[in-house]
């Protein structure tokens, strides 16, 4: 059997009842075997693994002919931790379980997809099972770094493995042009060199860093323009300070990191112009000497954090760190004996605006092992470009800059970024981001003969979108993928083969195509070139190029803008380099899980809550099910912590009255984490009588407005912007060119051509967290306890509206646009029937959103406006003044385009059904809030998303009056 079809080899599925498959046994043989190993696993105990449910046999088959028993339990007997004697001992009570012959034959066990013997941590397969082409070479020190703050241990996923991964190109100085420019064309309101981040960035790095990966990314991964640097030579208290308890620092023996404002030229390297500290290491936790770097941060929001250290012959394998954030503390543990001398990525965290030791990173000297801790300067944000060349940086993030000019930010020596003598910085970002790899690579087990930073990368792989160009419009090119075998012999710098990038290509294009045939129906794989291509060839360890689809060309666009298949074609990367590097091991891998759905957060009893969720299935993965589940936490105003783990579907938890809580959880096993829930938000007021429950309709994540007709083709941000997942900088511009008779053609006159006005400015999307923004508004008001849920609690029955005195209903950007991948609207049938029998039970409602009104198109859905909420649709309101009025107040609201907050760049115009009236007014007098209040029951509707209002304190100005209204 191949390596190529191990990869995607899916195991049996389960059925929902006891079946067998079985030759040669009388039918009193079958009816003793099933009895026996239904009893087996019904009274099965596992020291305590096993508390979330009855494990329980799913089928059975016996092959006489090899003499085997192979046995599918249910999915919950895989909770349990799994080792080489428990699985020889489970081996033995079934055995001793089954009649004669049956008790002599081999047996085996599976459980979510997998046998019991592959669950076992670090198991390998023999020779002859899977080949893996790496052999005996294998890292077996400690990762490059670690935090060891997660509750969850990853033992099938890829845990102390080493990747460098890159989107594409990158802004660059163009000498012949005198001038900084993007690699690739303006196509579709975007280009190549911000496109493959929006890929890469949000989706494909956290996925691998969820299953345990250290991901090293050539080019700057964080948006944060903002950038901060506290270092020993150019830093005093507060922000650098030295704590000696156990060990003394003093200046280490090579050079180090300094600071200088204003630019850098080209070769000035800014690890070669300071010092850096050391301190003896020492074992105690209670007795440490530690330094502290604490930055002033000019705003609040989300940092990347880096540090950087010497690595010396007496470097530590674990130094400490502790990131303080909001009030929250995690720790890593950070290998110094590679890496030293360059910018090496913690993690990124939520910080509080100002100075303060709530938002600091500190290093101590404690250490497992004998030796000495060293450390240099940290970094908080990813920057703005500060590279000269030509006489002016590019102006832009650094995140949007290539690779080139990281790599010098980096301390990378010259000729990792300037082949050419610094006289083509096109080529040289090329070849920087290969060469970047090589150099942090060099001198670990997987690059022997090169000098380097012994960093054991073992994968390299670059994200383009360039995969071929058609004149049929509405034809999907699809994806295509690269590799370069035909050089140095056909071997890597370990010795073993370049074939193995060969199946690395080969895989990555499998997994694509499979996994976006199964979603979307249609996509195509185009070819696996083996051709010389900078990226593969100058790598000195497996690699690839992924041209995940064609930004020329429409149809492709028409789906690479819409976020859900970014999701989707990450989470297939993602998978396939999960089987490559495991395989290529001999080792068994799990696909982490799919994050958990119809999440709702109730009042239980006297400040006790409890939260509930649903696991997700995923069709084609039958590893990916959850074992566990973590649960972060987050109260008032700090920082979400590091998360508790339950093996339930839903926890009770004790709460502090008057204290805001949000949550959000995660789906794990033993393969990674998903991403997170949306945020909920539970709050018990001290004396309260009455609950508000907040329920979050908004989901949606879209494209921009698609323009298809027989004509005309593209994307319109103007009409609609679409839905990002948080932050993108994905825009490059307005497409300006809509005629597919110029399809193309490449420029101003050609097809899909779009404007640079848009280009390095951050957007605000969908971030899922609008729910303790209703929260915090409510729980200002005093007087009232919050609980909240997803709407698909609402629909599923999950949560009974009726058990609540208000429902707070948000919305924000839902609807259904028409070219979603996945359907969004408003108000379903089933969510019309909830509020409709809610309002007839004297229910009180308030309901918000950009599209309440236009959303709903058909008669029964505008009687549903008519009679429930008791207006009219009257229009959309696309004048994106901010100005609104009502409630006795004037206020802004979020209307174009930000990287704070989503905007409305549309608002409903709503029109109050007598005896409902307006309550609140756009600038131009129109109405944009209707009330209703009845005898039978009372309601509000906002043509705008509550949320979207800028201000906190009229926010809980607005909702106060609201409540007193509703409540009365």
């Amino acid at each position: 059997m191949t390596r190529r079809l191990l990869f995607f080899l899916l195991s049996i599925s389960l059925t929902s009842g006891i079946t067998s498959d079985v030759y040669g046994q009388s039918k009193d043989d079958n009816e003793k075997i099933k009895s026996r190993l239904s009893a087996f696993f019904l009274n099965y105990e596992s020291d305590k693994d096993i508390t979330t449910g009855q494990a329980r046999l799913v089928k059975y088959s016996i092959d006489n002919r090899i003499k085997t028993v192979n046995i599918t339990s249910s999915n919950i007997f895989a909770v349990q931790e799994f080792t080489e004697s428990k699985v020889k001992k489970i081996y033995r009570k079934i055995a001793k379980a089954l009649p004669k012959p049956y008790n002599k034959y081999k047996i085996k066990v599976v459980t979510n997809g997998m046998s019991i013997e592959e669950l076992v941590p670090d198991m390998k397969y023999t020779e002859n099972e899977m080949p893996g082409m790496w052999g005996n070479i294998e890292y077996e020190g400690e990762p490059w770094t670690c935090n060891v703050s997660k509750p969850n241990l990853i033992t099938h996923g890829l845990s102390n493995r080493h990747i460098s991964l890159w989107a594409s190109h990158g802004i660059y100085f163009d000498q012949k042009k005198n001038r900084w420019k993007w690699q690739r064309p303006n196509l579709f309101g975007t280009t190549e060199d911000l496109f493959t981040q929006t890929i890469v960035v949000p989706y494909l790095i956290p996925m691998l860093e969820n299953a345990g990966a250290t991901v090293f990314t050539p080019r700057e991964r964080d948006y944060q323009t903002n950038e901060i640097i506290i270092d020993n030579n150019s830093s005093k208290a507060p922000y650098y300070t030295e704590y000696e308890d156990r060990g003394r620092w003093a200046d280490a023996p090579l050079k180090g990191f300094a600071y200088h404002n204003g630019t850098y030229n080209n070769s000035e390297n800014p690890f070669e112009k300071g010092t850096a500290r050391m301190a003896k290491a020492t074992s105690k936790t209670n007795k440490v000497s530690a330094a502290a770097y604490q930055p002033n941060f000019p705003e609040a929001g989300r940092y990347a954090v880096y540090v950087s250290y010497q690595t010396i012959p007496s470097s530590v394998p674990d130094a400490e760190y502790i990131v303080y954030h909001k009030g929250q503390e995690t720790k890593f543990r950070v290998n110094q004996t590679m890496g030293g001398s360059t910018w090496v990525y913690l993690g990124t965290f939520e910080f509080d605006k100002g100075c303060n030791p709530y938002n600091r990173v500190v290093v101590t000297n404690n250490s497992s092992e004998k030796g000495f801790v060293t450390t240099d300067a940290v970094r908080f944000g990813g920057g703005m470009g500060n590279i000269m060349r030509g006489g002016t940086t590019s102006g832009m993030p650094r995140c949007l800059e290539g690779a080139r000019y990281s790599a010098q930010w980096y301390g990378a020596p010259y000729s990792v970024y300037s082949g050419k003598n610094g006289n083509d910085d096109y080529s040289e970002d090329i070849n920087a981001r290969s060469l970047m790899t090589n150099w942090l690579a060099g001198g670990s087990v997987f690059l022997p003969s090169l000098t380097g930073k012994k960093v054991p990368i073992e994968l390299s792989l670059a994200v383009h979108s360039d995969a071929g160009y058609t004149s049929l419009s509405d034809s999907i090119i699809g994806s295509l993928s690269i590799c370069t075998t035909n050089f140095n012999g056909g071997r890597l710098n370990s010795g073993v083969s370049r074939m193995m990038s060969r199946d690395f290509a080969d895989s990555l294009l499998t997994g694509i195509t499979r996994d976006l045939r199964a979603k979307y129906k249609n996509w195509n794989r185009r070819f696996l070139f083996d051709r010389n291509y900078s990226e593969t060839r100058v790598p000195e360890v497996p690699s690839s190029i992924i041209e995940t689809l064609s930004h020329q060309n429409f149809a492709d666009m028409r789906m690479g803008h819409d976020p859900n298949f970014k999701f989707t074609i990450a989470r297939s990367i993602y998978k396939s380099i999960l089987r490559f590097v495991s395989h290529q091991h001999g080792r068994p891998c799990i696909v982490q899980p799919l994050a958990p759905n119809n999440f709702r957060v109730e009042i239980i009893g006297n400040n006790k809550i409890r939260l509930s969720w649903t696991p997700v299935e995923d069709q084609l993965e039958p590893t990916a099910v959850p074992t566990s589940y973590n649960i972060y936490t987050s109260m008032n105003g700090s920082g979400f912590d590091n998360g508790t783990e339950t093996k339930s579907t839903s926890h009770i938890i004790d709460v502090e009255p008057g204290m805001l809580y949000n949550f959000k959880v995660t789906a794990v096993n033993r393969g990674g984490e998903s991403f997170p829930t949306e945020v909920l938000s539970a709050y018990c007021a001290p004396g309260a009588q009455k609950t508000v429950l907040v329920v979050n309709g908004f989901h949606r994540l879209s494209s921009p407005a698609v323009i298809n007709n027989e004509t005309q083709q593209g994307f319109d941000l103007d009409a609609d912007p679409g839905v990002t997942a948080g932050l993108s900088t994905g825009w490059n511009g307005r497409q300006v060119n809509f005629d597919k008779y110029y399809i193309g053609i490449e420029g101003p006159e050609g097809l899909g051509y779009c404007g640079n006005e848009m280009a390095g400015q951050f957007f605000m999307g969908n971030e899922f967290n609008y729910v303790r923004t209703h929260a915090d508004a409510i729980s200002a008001a005093a007087g009232y306890n919050v609980a909240s849920c997803s709407s698909e609690a609402v629909e599923t029955g999950a949560i009974d509206l009726k058990a609540y005195d208000c429902v707070d209903l948000l919305l924000g950007l839902e609807k259904n646009d028409g070219h979603s991948l996945v359907y969004y609207k408003t108000f379903t049938p089933t969510m019309c029937t909830k509020l409709s029998a809610y309002t007839s039970g004297g229910g009180r409602l308030l309901v918000s959103g950009a599209y309440i009104g236009q959303d709903m198109k058909d008669d029964n859905e505008r009687n549903f406006l008519s009679n429930v909420l008791r207006l009219d649709y009257a229009a959309s309101d696309t004048t994106r003044t901010e100005a609104v009025s009502g409630l006795g107040m004037n206020f802004d609201i979020y209307r174009n385009l930000n990287k704070e907050h989503y905007a409305a760049t549309s608002a409903d115009i709503l029109s109050p059904r007598s005896p409902a009236f307006c309550v609140m007014q756009y600038a131009d007098g129109v109405s944009a809030a209707v009330a209703y209040d009845g005898t039978d029951y009372k309601c509000i509707s906002m043509g705008f998303p509550f949320e979207c209002i800028k201000s906190q304190q009229q926010r809980r100005l607005i909702m106060k009056g609201i409540l007193s209204f509703l409540m009365k």
